[in-house]
């Protein structure tokens, strides 16, 4: 296919996303079934009926576009759960492996909010104003998601996690890399977003 305007880029990219959300939409029930905190676990679930909305809803867009919703595998969605796959299969700490899963959950929803974000806009700029506004509904509730994911980290799971450790001591590698662990957690699943 050829990119000759932006119209087609929207299409192209919507079924980029259309893929992403279908692909989240199986791996959100693993990432909550791995999860020890209760608060984490329903927030995980609550966003898996979250995400069957936005796929309706892009549903909608295409409609609105006079095209058939149709997927084109989302690659970058397939690495960052592969990527959560792999960390879920690690030996943790409970509270560590929920502070890993709020990282993960936070790297696609930044991954969601990027795409929508730049989706909304193409589409206001091609005079697509129903898309766009139903765009920008998918991006609001993107956002949401990750405050939560920033608030369940930033009050109950990273503190848990870091207390999980039993502090640092004073040899061997393996207290090094918990730090560091610990340190790239804090940011990844505390991290505020910014509007």
């Amino acid at each position: 296919m050829k990119l000759d305007s932006l119209n087609t880029l929207l299409e192209e990219e919507l079924k980029d996303v259309y893929s992403a959300e279908k692909q989240l939409l199986k791996a959100l029930p693993k990432m909550a079934k791995n999860a020890s905190s209760g608060d984490l676990r329903m927030a995980l679930q609550e966003h898996l009926e979250v995400t069957r909305g936005q796929v309706q809803r892009l549903e909608q867009v295409f409609q609105s576009l006079g095209k058939p919703p149709k997927a084109k595998t989302c690659k970058a969605m397939q690495g960052l759960i592969e990527e959560a796959s792999e960390m879920m299969e690690e030996d943790a700490e409970e509270a560590v492996m929920d502070a890993a899963i709020i990282g993960s959950a936070q790297k696609v929803e930044h991954y969601e909010i990027a795409a929508y974000g730049t989706l909304r806009t193409w589409a206001s700029l091609c005079g697509q104003n129903e898309a766009a506004e139903l765009l920008q509904e998918t991006l609001d509730e993107e956002g949401e998601a990750d405050k939560k994911l920033s608030g369940l980290a930033e009050s109950l799971v990273n503190p848990e996690a870091e207390a999980s450790g039993g502090g640092m001591s004073s040899g061997g590698g393996k207290s090094s890399s918990r730090s560091s662990g610990r340190s790239s957690s804090r940011k990844s699943g505390g991290s505020k977003l910014r509007r």
